[in-house]
Order: structure tokens, then C-alpha cells, then sequence
């Protein structure tokens, strides 16, 4: 593979798949104790339709799904369409307002928002056989309820859009916004305010021509200079200024934010991050002081807990009911050819530490010196029971002793020969961060088609850019997602052999 200049990989990940998880988790600062997490900024009655319009969805869904079947509602529907709000609003309620938006420009809005009534709706069947209160409901009716919610969410969603963009001609959600500043972050920001009817209106940039020229924005486009500022934010009552410029930057700015104080303006900063930090920050708690971080790993405090704690159960679990089959690929392994039954190879795992990984034997051969030649279709190095074992993927068996151990995790970037790797972090910008967390049996990029020979530098990148929105957008619920999709994949991946 020839030498190329470096591939900005996962960099901007949303540009080169959909984006599939979500938003990331909003983290408590202490400074900020007394709101207990940090919040949106927005209305009251914009704070009150976002939260109450999916847990009202789920008892309107119940009440409809009761009248077509003619069943009263009774007292445990009641206690049911309770419960329903009390659940719904826990992990529906406050869904982000660009979910509100059409259905084409909200891809990943459908599987996030069923994974959250899955959530919810097995929450309340496990309730209900635990109390012992299943034969009070109609099985019809619930089988009607679990699938008419979605329904209602989606048509409450639509309904929920339009009152917003009413409510924001009519003056109800005027919220006036100006930006101080002009790069890239501000034109960004901008774009969201006005494709967001919750915010209220955008009216425009601020900023020094000459700033504005080096960040490509015609001179025209701005309302004016720094010392501008103040005057037109009282003549036109200004409710929000968003300042995207770094205030030591600007002795002038400084002097402007002095002025602002006689005004009843809120005013917020806008980090002007690196290109493609925006999508991967959050705001985190060290030593009492706020920080914003640039890049961390999603595996840390009681979330790094959940998922050591997750892989130490299932490998144990899966190397207690596999044991047989791991003796019998032993035996079949020592009976096809000559050679040891486990072989071992070096690679990087968490922190870029070097850690061994094992397989079932499948090649004639085993490579790990400073030259590693990936398997390729028809390899002829592929052993007769090596072929069954890498297209079922029996071959990484092994590899749960290393997620017992601790080197290794049931999910997560797929670990790479010391070789590749020393390749491709010079070629792929980025490439080491996936060892942020530990390497994976299964991964995003291997469910989503990036299993086996990576025979190209495209393919490599499009597997990094896949890693790194695994890292960006973690959770325990992702892992069982991938795990699931693995185990469907095992015998119908043609990438793999």
C-alpha cells in the first residue's frame, strides 16, 4: 500500500455515514450543582412540550388502543397509564428539538426513540409479571398499545413542529439572536438557530472586516463592527448575543462586554474548537472546576464500571457453555495440520499498550514480526478447519479469556497486528485514538460491512472514521446492540474469510 499523506478519518464521521447514536450524555459540573445537570437554554412552554410530548404520547396510545377493543378503563389501566408517563418521562421526556424536524433530515430519530419505548414497554411487562398483575390487562390490548405508540410519537412529533413554528411567527418564542464573531463554529451555530423554530430568530454576525474576510465571510453579510454592538443591541432589545471570538483576542470585545452589563441581553460563549471538535466535546468535572474536554475516553468513572462489569459476565458465561466446543476445535485443529492450536500475535489495546492477543490457529503459517500479510480470499495459507473457523468467526473464541483477563473487551475497536498499526497511524490522522478503550471481539465498523481484509486505504479509513463514532457516542445499550447484530452476522458475512 503506497505512502500517502494523512487521511483526517472519523474527523467529520457524520459526513461519512448517518449518524446512528444519538447525542452524547451531558455530564454534572459541580460549579453547577444547584441546576443539577446542565440544561438547555429555552422557554418555559417550549421546556414543557418537550418534555411532556412522548410521556402523553404513551397514554393516548393506551386510551385508543382500550376504545378499539371496547375494554374500560379500569383501574390497573390507570395504574398502567401511569406508570407509562412515570417511565416515558425518564427516558423519552426532553428529546432535543431537531428530532421535531421532518423525518428526512432526522435519520437516526426512529431507532433511537424505539430503542427507548422498547425500553420502556419491557420495564412494564417485567413490572407486571413481577406484581403478578398481567391477567388484569387484555393481551390485545397491550400488543395494540406497544405498536400504536410509536405511531402516536411520530405523529405528535409532527404536530409539536408545527405549534413551534406558530408559535415563533406569532411572537410567542421571539427570542432575537446575535453572534459575535465569524468563523467557521459561528456560521455553524447560526445555521442550527434558524433551522430550529424553539430558539426564536436569528438576525446576524458581528465582527472586524478584516477577521471576517480571513474566515471567508463577505464584509456584507456582517451588521456591523465590534464597537457597533452595544448600540444595537439596546435600540433593538436583543434578547440573546453568542460570542464565537476568544475575548483575549480582542481588547476591544472586552471593553464591549463592560458596556453589556447595562443591558438585559443573555449572553453565552462559544468555544471556537478545532476542525471536527464540536461533535466529540463535553463538558466534565475535575479537581471542582468545569472543563471542556477536546477528546476523552466515554469508559470512565461508573460508565468504565458498566462495561468491565458487562464483559466479565458474558465471557464467563459464553467460556462455561462453549468449553466443549473450544476442546473439540482443539482436537480438529491438532488432527487437520501441524503447528500449535492457539496462536498469538501482538497488538495495541488500551492506551496504546502492547498486549497479546489469541486465536484458534487457521493458517499453516504465524506471522508477528515487523511484516504481517492480512488473509486474503482464497489464501492458500488457510488451513481446511482454519477456512470453517474464520468464516463463522469460531476462531476469536479465545479472545474471551483476554476479555476475562482484562486486556481485551467483548466490544470495541478490532485490534490490529503491531505492524498495520505502525502503518497506519502514520497515514490515517486520528488512528490512535481509537485505543481510548480496549480492543473488541466485535465492533460498529464490523457490523456495519468493515469485517476482514482491509485491502485498501479508503477501507481502512471508513473502518477508523466507524470506531471513532463508537467512541464518541458509547453506551452499555450500543454494546447489546452490536453484540446482537454480531451474532446475526457470524454466518452470513461474505467479508470473511
Amino acid at each position: 500500500m503506497a505512502q500517502s499523506t494523512k487521511i483526517h478519518a472519523g474527523m467529520r464521521a457524520a459526513s461519512v455515514f448517518p449518524r446512528a447514536w444519538g447525542r452524547a450524555p451531558r455530564v454534572t459540573v459541580s460549579s453547577l450543582r444547584s441546576s443539577g445537570r446542565l440544561g438547555r437554554v429555552e422557554p418555559s412552554g417550549v421546556a414543557v412540550v418537550r418534555h411532556l410530548l412522548f410521556p402523553i404520547s404513551t397514554v393516548i396510545a393506551l386510551v385508543f388502543a382500550a376504545g378499539l377493543f371496547s375494554q374500560p378503563i379500569t383501574r390497573p389501566y390507570i395504574i398502567l397509564a401511569v406508570l407509562a408517563f412515570a417511565l416515558s418521562w425518564r427516558l423519552l421526556g426532553g428529546a432535543e428539538f431537531r428530532t421535531l424536524q421532518p423525518l428526512s433530515k432526522t435519520d437516526f430519530f426512529v431507532p433511537r426513540l424505539l430503542l427507548g419505548w422498547a425500553n420502556v414497554f419491557g420495564l412494564l411487562l417485567f413490572v407486571g409479571f413481577a406484581a403478578k398483575a398481567s391477567d388484569s390487562y387484555s393481551r390485545v390490548v397491550i400488543v395494540a398499545w406497544a405498536i400504536l405508540t410509536p405511531i402516536c410519537f411520530t405523529l405528535a412529533r409532527g404536530f409539536a413542529y408545527r405549534i413551534l413554528c406558530q408559535w415563533n411567527r406569532t411572537g410567542r418564542l421571539a427570542r432575537t439572536h446575535i453572534i459575535i464573531g465569524s468563523n467557521a463554529t459561528a456560521r455553524e451555530f447560526a445555521s442550527r438557530l434558524e433551522q430550529d423554530p424553539s430558539f426564536g430568530t436569528f438576525i446576524g454576525f458581528f465582527d472586524d472586516t478584516k477577521t471576517a474576510q480571513s474566515h471567508g465571510m463577505p464584509p456584507s453579510n456582517l451588521l456591523g463592527g465590534i464597537a457597533d454592538i452595544t448600540g444595537y443591541v439596546r435600540r433593538n432589545s436583543i434578547d440573546v448575543i453568542h460570542i464565537a471570538r476568544p475575548v483575549s483576542d480582542c481588547e476591544e470585545l472586552d471593553a464591549v462586554l463592560d458596556e453589556l452589563r447595562d443591558t438585559t441581553a443573555s449572553i453565552y460563549f462559544l468555544p471556537d474548537l478545532p476542525h471536527g471538535a464540536p461533535n466529540q466535546t463535553r463538558i466534565v468535572e475535575m479537581a471542582g472546576m468545569p472543563l471542556l474536554t477536546y477528546f476523552e475516553t466515554p469508559c470512565c468513572g461508573m460508565q468504565g464500571a458498566a462495561k468491565r462489569t458487562l464483559d466479565i459476565l458474558i465471557s464467563a458465561v459464553l467460556l462455561l457453555l462453549l468449553a466443549p466446543i473450544l476442546v473439540v476445535i482443539s482436537v480438529l485443529i491438532r488432527i487437520d495440520s501441524r503447528g500449535p492450536v492457539f496462536f498469538k500475535q501482538r497488538r495495541y489495546g488500551l492506551n496504546g499498550e502492547e498486549i497479546a492477543v489469541y486465536k484458534f490457529r487457521s493458517m499453516a503459517v504465524c506471522e508477528d514480526g515487523g511484516t504481517v500479510t492480512q488473509a486474503q480470499r482464497n489464501d492458500t495459507r488457510v488451513t481446511r478447519i482454519g477456512a470453517f473457523l474464520r468464516r463463522s468467526s469460531l476462531d476469536e473464541l479465545p479472545q474471551l479469556f483476554c476479555v476475562l483477563m482484562g486486556s481485551m473487551s467483548l466490544v470495541g475497536p478490532r485490534p490490529h497486528a503491531v505492524a498495520h498499526n505502525e502503518m497506519y497511524r502514520r497515514q490515517i490522522d486520528g488512528y490512535m485514538r481509537r485505543h481510548k478503550v480496549r480492543p473488541g471481539i466485535t465492533g460498529w465498523a464490523q457490523v456495519n460491512g468493515l469485517r476482514g481484509e482491509t485491502n485498501t486505504l479508503d477501507r481502512m479509513q471508513m473502518r477508523v472514521a466507524y470506531d471513532l463514532d463508537y467512541l464518541q457516542h458509547w453506551s452499555p445499550w450500543i454494546d447489546i446492540k452490536i453484540l446482537w447484530r454480531t451474532a446475526w452476522l457470524v454466518f452470513g458475512d461474505r467479508n470473511a474469510y
